[in-house]
């Protein structure tokens, strides 16, 4: 597997944005393949990289627990779940997206989950970049990634309940035994100067602020018009803001 980055912070932080614009960074400078991961239940990393998703993990599970032996005739189940894991994948020029989408119902789902765990492991060894878009608890970071991440980025917009989240997840990354290389906080919609009360609270998490983020209209404009912010133009406030991230390195 190549190098791991993720994302987690709590919903409307604008998480899912930044992880675009990460892909897009990655794109640009020529640091592909890159696979990216849309491990949220409420997936909607695809609406922001302007990517139609109609097939995710979840429904091949489910669709496989409601019918298991629905299996057409010369192929066993594991090439079978395999196959619909392959046609899930999109793929684009510098990038691969896969959704997880919805989480398990109810019944015994160790079989199926094995053998998409598996194939996804093998598929994940031929890329450059796995990017990671998670839901706050980040079970599924700990099991995609076998615990290895280069680079979290924990996210949160410019309010102190956001960082609270953020202290929350922190606090949770002893108990799934991910073993994260670098960390960081990003902030969203910040403004040119942080208050002390924001700062205070910074320092009693023990994670390093590794880059801000401003308001950019550019962002709303794009949303507005149902455009890709992968197409966002190099003077974007926002790219330019990730742009100066990904150089600046954060050791845990």
């Amino acid at each position: 597997m190549g190098k791991v980055i993720a994302f987690a912070g709590k919903g409307g932080v604008g998480k899912t944005t930044v992880a675009t614009l990460v892909i897009r960074h990655l794109s640009v400078n020529g640091e592909t393949p890159i696979l990216a991961v849309d491990a949220d239940p409420n997936s909607n990393l695809g609406e922001t990289m302007g990517v139609d998703v109609h097939t995710t993990i979840g429904d091949i599970r489910e669709n496989y627990m409601r019918d298991p032996q629905g299996i057409p005739s010369g192929m066993d189940k594991i090439n079978y779940l395999e196959t619909l894991v392959e046609q899930a994948l999109i793929e684009k020029p510098t990038f691969d997206l896969l959704v997880m989408g919805r989480q398990e119902g109810q019944g015994c789902y160790c079989m199926v989950n094995n053998i998409l765990n598996n194939f996804t492991d093998r598929l994940e060894a031929s890329y450059k970049y796995l990017v990671v878009d998670n839901e706050a608890g980040m079970e599924h970071l700990s099991r995609r990634t076998s615990g290895k991440v280069d680079m979290l980025y924990l996210v949160t917009d410019y309010s102190l309940r956001g960082l609270r989240a953020v202290r929350r997840i922190h606090d949770m990354l002893a108990s799934l035994k991910l073993n994260v290389k670098n960390i960081g906080i990003v902030v969203t919609r910040a403004p040119e100067e942080l208050s002390d009360a924001f700062l205070k609270e910074v320092d009693e998490i023990g994670v390093p602020i590794i880059g801000t983020i401003p308001y950019d209209p550019a962002l709303l404009e794009f949303d507005m018009e149902k455009r890709s912010l992968m197409e966002l133009p190099d003077d974007s406030l926002a790219v330019q803001a990730v742009g100066r991230i990904m150089s600046t390195p954060v050791t845990a």
